[in-house]
């Protein structure tokens, strides 16, 4: 059964300065748990094409654009010793707008994340709508839905209150 969760903060950083920080995989580690002991196992990049004016050509090396792998190793049970590993593709990128990315190997029967991005002004102060929509599934039949209950629904908002605190820090 596939489920569909949205996150959504409004942050006071022009949209350029969220989406490179967003597709810039080292910035991965520093946005998740720390319980998780998320690390970068591995990264296969292809740079984005600088396809729009004002984007310029320096760093695009760092950044994940369509057919980069990121590689990450994970704690999926903080309180257990065994770490995971989770590959993602991206599969979509439009600057400055949103770029999106599979499981490509992980836990999940199927996992798909989209990043999207918006300026926005509130109370006179400009800003960017950084909105998050995954659909996953996450397998295994009646134990992978209890699972879905009782363990992957509570992770999945936890993870990102705690991502939404820490951007708030790093970049707001």
């Amino acid at each position: 059964m596939i489920h569909r969760v949205e996150f959504e903060q409004w942050l006071p950083v022009d949209v350029e300065k969220v989406f490179r920080f967003f597709t810039n995989p080292n910035n991965l580690p520093r946005i998740m748990p720390p319980a998780t002991g998320t690390r970068l196992a591995a990264l296969r990049l292809v740079p984005p094409v600088a396809s729009i004016e004002g984007v310029r050509d320096s760093n695009l090396g760092s950044l994940a654009g369509v057919g980069s792998e990121i590689v990450t190793s994970f704690r999926p049970l903080p309180f257990l010793p065994f770490r995971a590993q989770w590959i993602a593709l991206i599969t979509e990128f439009e600057w400055n707008h949103h770029f999106a990315d599979i499981q490509k190997k992980g836990p999940f029967k199927r996992f798909q994340h989209r990043h999207e991005l918006s300026a926005k002004t509130q109370n006179n102060v400009e800003g960017t709508i950084v909105r998050d929509v995954i659909e996953y599934d996450p397998g295994f039949g009646l134990l992978g839905q209890l699972a879905q209950k009782f363990f992957l629904a509570p992770s999945l908002k936890q993870t990102f209150e705690y991502r939404q605190k820490t951007l708030e820090k790093l970049l707001g």
